[in-house]
């Protein structure tokens, strides 16, 4: 593990010198709450008492006996983002991997996450939004709003949370409605036509009912050139409702209904050419040599397909929450529907599929011939889940909490591909035999024969004969637990941990794949036809937690704890799922290990962990080169370990002046590597790096306030610096595969806001990426594609918002 002293050195020093009133952007941050136990805390404290409900109860941040760091309402408005990718940016532990679509980008923690197309497997971390557990990430990755606090945990959870998972849990909590009837309106502009609207309005409709409203709309043309039709991509179009209902029933029980329903229509995300692909000669070619040089300042693409996502998400939640003696009930009842669909352009060039010669997949420059191949894949899942918790009384010997869980989530989906007719191997030949033989009953088609057929139809298989396949898949997850957690007072100041889960899981899946060709030519891309696939597998799991907690005085704590981390079977099914890819890809399990310190005094907080989780059977991607386009297999892997350490703060410098920072250093490394079912040749070794795992990654954020006599003036400014990230395989190295180590940078974002009539009303001025640095996220693969985000330019924006 480096933690290039230099590297930090250089960072640190640049964002001390652009604000020496400015602050960090991170973790334990906190979340207003009112309750007896922390009332001690808010005298002692400069800060607001900082509390978090990582725990299924609401507890003092420095209080809780693991690594979870905290957004809360304030630091999410200041970052001006709008989803996921722009806020985990302030959470060093977090990588966000970005894909062409929702469905296909990724969490990890800890340099632990699922990247898979396959639509049977599970993520490694796992996402809730208001008590519900996503089936996949991405159905939160479309927009995020109305938010009262995102909460990271680090490690596995599964003795608390619904669904266990192997990394790390990411809790999203929106707004519950206020019992005081007020509103807000909401509208930022950024550079390039770039605009968010949003209004919200709360209040009581009786004594027992209060309820809320929220309305979103945003729009973005895009900042990447399509040279092709000279129109600009990679933007969006949104619009989304929540709606919320909360009652407070007789028997002190409570009652809140959550509605939800988001639309997205994104051109997003095109895969830009970095590196030379040879596959076409434009001017949205990269000005770079290839083998690991990168061309960062490339905003151009030439497609003659656009890559575009369709999203719509609807969801809807009952949570009751009833005091059963000194104990506390709570139900969590839920229905999501997410519907997305792909457009991709899978050639990346504009011309290919114009060529009237037969594919040839060498350089165009020496004589090779391209080829087209286009996508679209609408897909559907349904998920219902119910969770029942119920939790002990505090300040006894014994805190506990118990649970049920039981989640079943069902997906449709087929995916077309029309492509290049493919003949490097003598496919269209044998297509035309088999037609032949099976359509026309000629029994055993001389060449001479399929010759013959071939010119009497005068078919052909060129690059401009462009042929489909479509696979049809559908895939079913049943999973149900019980879980329990508890803390034992030895005394006052010392505490046992434990948890203990028992999980089932069922997972069952069907793949058809045809073509839609009358000769069923074989395109690119495109593995075969009339595959029959289906099978299941069920496992179950016991795992467990074991700590301790000491309080060394009133301002500080140590805790040390064993915990095991589960993440469900899977299957590999994909559009070029084949006969390997029907064995059943078994459990990923973790076994972590976290020794950490927690400190509050009255003007600093300081949270520090160091960590080694060992996981086994890790679920991970691994690429094959199928006829000159690279797909991927999901496989067990092997073994891999994540080892750190981890710290964050808030220093109330002055009254004016608060400052908040957090550093990660992982070094995350594949143990030992297994070779998928089916392929011999595999470069894998121990001591690999992890993809998708920056060795060094902090960020700094500070705002100083000016209190007037009739407004006040808000500085905020945020330095994040991230290591460089190998984006490659695991099993490959930054020098068997150069061009997808991805560089180090370092972003510097600062806004300047005005806020009058007590902050009803406030103007804020934005800037994005004040250094211009510009920097790529994402290694999509085939030695040339790349994700560059829009955060990789500088621009500006302002914001109006208005309370009433």
């Amino acid at each position: 593990m480096q933690l290039k002293p230099s590297n930090l050195h250089t960072g640190i020093t640049k964002a001390l010198a652009l604000s020496a009133c400015m602050t960090i952007g991170l973790a334990a941050n906190a979340q207003e709450a009112e309750n007896a136990e922390n009332a001690k805390n808010a005298e002692k404290q400069g800060f607001e008492t900082i509390t978090v409900t990582a725990q299924k109860r609401v507890e003092n941040l420095n209080e809780v006996p693991i690594a979870v760091s905290v957004l809360r309402e304030d630091q999410i408005n200041s970052a001006f983002s709008a989803n996921i990718e722009g806020l985990q940016a302030l959470v060093p532990s977090v990588s966000f991997r970005k894909g062409n679509t929702t469905r296909s980008s990724a969490i990890t923690i800890r340099g632990v996450g699922t990247i898979s197309f396959s639509v049977a497997a599970e993520p490694s971390v796992s996402t809730v939004v208001d008590g519900v557990v996503l089936g996949r990430s991405g159905q939160a990755f479309v927009d995020l709003y109305d938010l009262d606090r995102i909460e990271v945990l680090r490690g596995p959870q599964g003795t608390l949370f619904g669904k266990n998972a192997s990394a790390g849990v990411v809790n999203i909590t929106t707004k519950r409605p206020s019992d005081m009837f007020e509103g807000s309106f909401e509208a930022t502009l950024f550079q390039d036509n770039e605009y968010r609207l949003k209004t919200s309005v709360t209040g009581p409709l009786n004594d027992n009912v209060s309820g809320s409203l929220t309305v979103l709309k945003s729009q973005f043309d895009g900042y990447i050139n399509n040279v092709y039709n000279n129109q600009t991509v990679s933007g969006y179009d949104k619009e989304g409702v929540r709606a919320m209902l909360d009652i407070e029933a007789a028997g002190d029980t409570d009652i809140l209904f959550i509605f939800e329903n988001v639309n997205s229509n994104d051109s997003c995300c095109a895969d830009l050419e970095l590196s030379p692909s040879n596959r076409h000669n434009s001017e949205a070619s990269p000005n770079s040599t290839g083998t690991g040089d990168l061309d960062l300042e490339q905003r151009q693409i030439d497609h003659d397909f656009e890559t575009r996502t369709l999203d719509e998400t609807t969801a809807f939640s009952i949570q009751v929450d009833k005091e059963l003696g000194d104990h506390q009930l709570t139900s969590i009842t839920a229905y999501r529907s997410w519907n997305n669909t792909e457009f991709r352009e899978g050639d990346f060039t504009s011309t290919t599929g114009s060529i009237p010669f037969p594919v040839n997949f060498g350089n165009v420059n020496n004589g090779g011939v391209g080829f087209q191949l286009h996508d679209i894949g609408p897909q559907e899942w349904d998920q219902v889940s119910q969770e029942l918790r119920i939790a002990s009384p505090t300040g006894g010997a014994l805190d506990y909490q118990a649970g049920f869980f039981w989640w079943n989530q069902k997906s449709e989906r087929n995916f077309t591909r029309d492509a290049s007719c493919q003949n490097n191997g003598g496919q269209f030949q044998s297509a035309i035999g088999n037609y032949l033989t099976d359509v026309l009953g000629v029994a055993s088609p001389s060449d001479a024969d399929i010759e013959q057929f071939i010119s009497d139809e005068s078919l052909s298989c060129n690059a401009n004969d462009i042929v489909g396949a479509t696979a049809y898949m559908e895939t079913e997850f049943d999973n149900w637990a019980l879980f329990a957690d508890g803390k034992y007072h030895i005394s006052d100041d010392f505490r046992l941990l434990f948890g203990l889960r028992y999980t089932d899981d069922e997972v069952s899946f069907s793949h058809n794949r045809s073509s839609n060709d009358q000769y069923s030519r074989t395109g690119v891309g495109v593995r075969g036809f009339d595959t029959d696939y289906q099978g299941s597998t069920d496992e179950s799991n016991v795992s467990g937690k074991f700590g301790a907690q000491f309080d060394i005085n009133d301002d500080s704590m140590v805790y040390a704890t064993y915990s095991q981390g589960y993440k469900g079977p899977a299957f590999n099914v994909f559009y070029n799922m084949s006969d390997n890819d029907t064995l059943p890809i078994g459990a990923e399990t973790s076994d972590a290990y976290e020794l950490g310190y927690k400190y509050a005094s009255r003007d600093l907080i300081f949270n520090a962990a160091i960590f080694r989780t060992e996981i086994d059977g890790f679920q991970a991607n691994n690429p094959e080169l199928l006829d000159g386009v690279f797909i991927t297999r999901l496989t067990n892997a092997g073994s891999i370990i994540t080892q750190g350490a981890e710290f964050d703060f808030m220093w109330q410098a002055t009254d004016q002046l608060t400052v908040t920072g957090g550093l990660s250093t992982v070094d995350a490394e594949v143990d030992q590597f297994l070779c998928p079912v089916g392929l011999d040749n595999c470069d894998g070794s121990s001591g690999d790096d992890l993809p998708f795992s920056p060795d060094l990654k902090y960020s700094v954020t500070g705002e100083y306030v000016w209190e007037l006599d009739d407004m006040e003036i808000y500085l905020n400014g945020s330095y994040v610096y991230t290591d460089e990230i190998f984006a490659g395989a695991p099993g490959a190295t930054p020098e068997t595969n150069p061009e997808a180590l991805l560089p180090d940078y370092g972003i510097f974002n600062a806004s300047l806001a005005f806020s009058f009539d007590n902050d009803n009303y406030r103007i804020s001025i934005i800037g994005k990426n004040l250094t211009d640095e510009s920097y790529v996220t994402t290694y999509s693969g085939d030695g040339f594609r790349y994700q560059i985000p829009r955060d990789a330019d500088r621009y500006f924006g302002v914001q109006l918002r208005a309370k009433f």
